[in-house]
């Protein structure tokens, strides 16, 4: 799985016109972390973005999917640099399924990270935490993190 994420990462910068922004159109990648999967972006406004993750816990004995939806606000203007960094957050919801249905989990995430958008292609670098305070079948309070890229069509 992990060879999969890895072609495909890299068959993305090698497709990636010049001089594209990453703040509008859609962004399609890959997550490493808990979970590990894929990890899609729309942008909204130029503030505002959808992100939503699908992705598998490799950790043990916890082969489960998660599914997470997170409304994002980003901050173009709190790190100054000659590269583009840009600090986002929001809330959002994570859905985890299990085993038997009884081990399945909803819920609530805040989410904060770090993203670099490349100034030459169509990528972006980010790296994201994000606890999860979960309400069924219980509740609960869990951390999710992860590591990604993401290539945009506009």
């Amino acid at each position: 799985m992990k060879r999969i994420f890895l072609v495909i990462a890299a068959a993305l910068m090698f497709l990636a016109p010049s001089l594209f922004a990453q703040d509008k159109g859609l962004g399609v990648g890959i997550i490493i972390g808990q979970p590990t999967g894929f990890s899609v972006k729309s942008w909204l406004n130029p503030q505002n973005a959808l992100d939503f993750g699908l992705g598998f816990s490799f950790a043990k004995n916890d082969n489960t999917a998660h599914i997470h939806a997170d409304y994002l606000w980003h901050s173009f203007d709190a790190i100054q640099s000659t590269e583009k960094f840009v600090l986002y957050y929001g809330p959002g919801l994570k859905i985890k399924t299990g085993k038997h249905n009884e081990d399945a989990v909803l819920g609530l995430r805040g989410v904060i990270g770090l993203e670099w958008m490349a100034q030459t292609v169509p990528i972006d670098v980010f790296l994201e935490v994000a606890p999860v305070f979960n309400l069924v079948p219980g509740t609960g309070f869990n951390m999710d993190a992860g590591f990604g890229a993401r290539y945009y069509f506009e």
